[in-house]
């Protein structure tokens, strides 16, 4: 189990935690954060022989790449920051093109893809994409809620009556996806905003977690304040792993602190920047 904390000028403290699960050998989940930027990457990759691992690794990190740099390169020009969905969702297609050239060049990485979760917290806002059936959660007072909407034919089957919420946990086709990067050469990006307030834990999480466990049970194990953010990372993971680990479970946890908006430090730009995002 890969288990990580990060606690960013008593800003933002991140967590991230992935595990290969019971059944499975090989983790086909990769994670990535950077608590300096506010970002955070999770993609959950499919297809043949070690396709999944190379199509969500590749995810993580050119998307890391590419965004760091081009946050990076914003020191001079913060105004083109502007538009946080519009670059989130641009830095994402450009990805999923370089994997979908990956999987046209190479046999062993034929029909490889992977779904992704991406969240950039900038000021005191909580900026969303995503592809796939990873999702994102808000946990706030008490209260958890799902901010993302599964690309999956069971979500279009529930959203059509077709099934019911009851029936749709124990379905067997509950993992095939409508949408994912890196199986066609363009792909449509889903992408939100969100207000955030002190004390706010911002959830990203493989499948491998809620096929595995109930909303209700995600939030009472979020909700344990005498352990740390990385402990409640680690609980659920093994959480989803005493159910039968079926999948692969990685989690991510952000957490905006009480006395501050995540105002990053790092650089005096960037601090800057953030002030005049609120």
């Amino acid at each position: 189990m890969a288990l990580a904390e990060i606690v960013l000028h008593d800003a933002l403290t991140v967590a991230a935690c992935s595990d290969p699960g019971v059944v499975r050998a090989h983790n086909e989940d990769a994670v990535f954060v950077d608590a300096d930027f506010g970002i955070a990457v999770l993609a959950d990759g499919m297809g043949g022989y070690n396709a999944g691992e190379v199509a969500s690794s590749m995810a993580t990190t050119l998307l890391a790449t590419s965004f760091s740099r081009l946050l990076r390169g914003a020191a001079e020009a913060p105004e083109v920051l502007g538009h946080p969905e519009q670059i989130m969702s641009d830095e994402v297609r450009g990805t999923n093109s370089a994997i979908y050239r990956a999987s046209q060049s190479s046999a062993a990485c034929a029909g490889m893809g992977t779904t992704l979760v991406f969240a950039w917290i900038l000021g005191r806002q909580l900026h969303l994409a995503h592809v796939g059936d990873s999702r994102a959660y808000l946990w706030r007072r008490g209260t958890l809620h799902l901010l993302t909407k599964d690309h999956s034919l069971l979500q279009e089957q529930l959203d059509e009556g077709l099934i019911s919420p009851e029936a749709a946990r124990h379905a067997e086709h509950r993992n095939l996806v409508t949408r994912a990067l890196g199986v066609e050469s363009d792909v449509l990006v889903d992408t939100a905003t969100h207000p955030l307030e002190p004390d706010d834990i911002v959830l990203l999480c493989s499948d491998g977690l809620n096929d595995m466990l109930e909303d209700q049970e995600i939030g009472e194990l979020l909700g344990q304040d005498k352990f740390s953010l990385a402990t409640r990372a680690e609980h659920l993971v093994e959480r989803a792993n005493e159910y039968g680990g079926r999948d692969n479970v990685s989690v991510i946890l952000l957490r905006l602190d009480a006395h501050s908006a995540a105002q990053p430090a790092a650089k005096r730009w960037w601090h800057g920047f953030l002030n005049q995002a609120k």
